[in-house]
């Protein structure tokens, strides 16, 4: 059976944003509560007062695993170097039984510089690589056989070092994302392997994406 309370911890859990906010204390209750008076008074079918949502998010609790943990804090004070490489250009190819051949010609090129900064993933029906804007023309040359589907230019990485246990810390992608989006920062792509973590923005972004991320090694909560 189907109560405020219930209703409420489906709304919250659904936009992340709101339960950051209630658990900040810098959300005014009296005005959420009119908010989602409609969706819990839809999941009722019947009228509902503000004063009982009131109550129902006030004493709403998230999950502890959600929570600021102390081994949260710690994975976060802990986050290792954080590298920063600017003219960067991704290359978006259609998967095709050459792919791999044409990508062998540029690990060939690459091998020996390692000034070059180079990704690649593989999708089910796409793949994506990453590499130096000086190296343009050699992508261009070594895949003219196949579908290129986009590229995007002006591209700068953000890599992290993480600590070697944060894969069994629920959420803390959660938090890098969480905090990015809060301040408007959108991602062009994310790459990462078991303990490294690389975003990938537009130029003119990556200096406040950088202060971001180095401000979760200082905060104490979030």
């Amino acid at each position: 059976m189907k109560t405020i309370a219930s209703c409420v911890e489906e709304i919250i859990i659904t936009q992340p944003f709101i339960e950051e906010a209630l658990s900040r204390n810098i959300i005014n209750y009296s005005a959420l509560a009119e908010h989602i008076q409609p969706l819990i008074e839809k999941r009722l079918h019947k009228t509902v007062k503000t004063g009982a949502i009131m109550m129902a998010l006030r004493r709403y609790s998230p999950p502890l695993h959600a929570s600021n943990t102390q081994k949260m804090q710690r994975i976060l004070k802990n986050l290792g170097d954080i590298t920063v490489r600017s003219n960067l250009t991704d290359f978006t190819f259609q998967n095709s039984p050459t792919l791999i051949q044409s990508h062998a010609k540029i690990l060939e090129n690459i091998t020996t510089d390692r000034s070059i900064f180079y990704a690649f993933t593989r999708g089910i029906l796409e793949s994506n690589i990453i590499i130096s804007s000086s190296e343009r023309d050699k992508i261009t040359q070594s895949f003219t056989k196949e579908t290129q589907l986009g590229i995007e230019e002006n591209l700068s990485a953000i890599s992290i070092n993480l600590p070697h246990d944060n894969s069994k810390v629920p959420g803390l992608y959660y938090q890098l994302f969480k905090r990015l989006a809060w301040d408007g920062i959108p991602l062009h792509e994310v790459v990462s392997t078991t303990n490294e973590f690389t975003i990938l923005v537009k130029d003119f972004l990556v200096d406040r994406a950088f202060s971001v991320i180095k401000s979760l090694k200082s905060e104490v909560s979030f």
